[in-house]
């Protein structure tokens, strides 16, 4: 089993099964590829066609019972993104939907769950990243995959989005309205 080489890659985008640490064999002649997906909350296998809870019991028990808590504190902060990020985009609607007062204070609702869902998203990635290189489950070979890429890329918008938000509130004037039409005493 020497010769064969690992590798792997981690899925942080979405919380459900087929993202966390993947470990693949090299396909030999006449053979199977196996495939194994760690995620946040199942571990899959192409073995057994399954996918079963992940982290297991037997992981959170004893005295060594860092990776789990480390692993399901990643689980609940990219959890927690995927709420705030929704809650972000209902604040958008609501905000560009609404009248000139919903735009012109919108932002100060909009801006923190932006960058609150950005936050969650880089504390999970650095815990996972944190327990990729100091866990012994995780040896030479495995790797950080596309998931990873696109929970990078998911935050970094959000942070680009919310600097242009600041900036435009910051900087733009306020929406011209409409302007009192003086009486001129007719009618009294």
């Amino acid at each position: 089993m020497d010769s064969l080489r690992h590798k792997n890659s981690s899925s942080l985008f979405t919380t459900h099964t087929y993202h966390g640490l993947t470990n693949t064999f090299p396909p030999q002649p006449f053979t199977k590829r196996i495939h194994y997906s760690y995620g946040l909350h199942s571990r899959c296998s192409s073995i057994t066609d399954t996918c079963t809870p992940f982290p297991e019991f037997s992981d959170c028990q004893g005295p060594d019972r860092t990776f789990c808590s480390l692993w399901r504190t990643a689980g609940f902060l990219l959890s927690l993104s995927i709420i705030l990020e929704l809650a972000t985009l209902v604040g958008f609607v609501v905000v560009l939907a609404g009248g000139k007062q919903s735009r012109e204070s919108g932002w100060k609702v909009v801006l923190p769950l932006l960058m609150l869902a950005a936050v969650a998203q880089i504390g999970g990635m650095g815990i996972v990243g944190w327990v990729f290189e100091h866990d012994a489950q995780f040896f030479d070979g495995w790797s950080l995959g596309r998931s990873w890429i696109l929970c990078t890329v998911s935050w970094a918008v959000e942070v680009v989005i919310a600097a242009g938000i600041g900036s435009a509130s910051w900087w733009m004037e306020e929406e011209g309205g409409y302007e009192l039409i003086p009486e001129t005493g007719r009618g009294r």
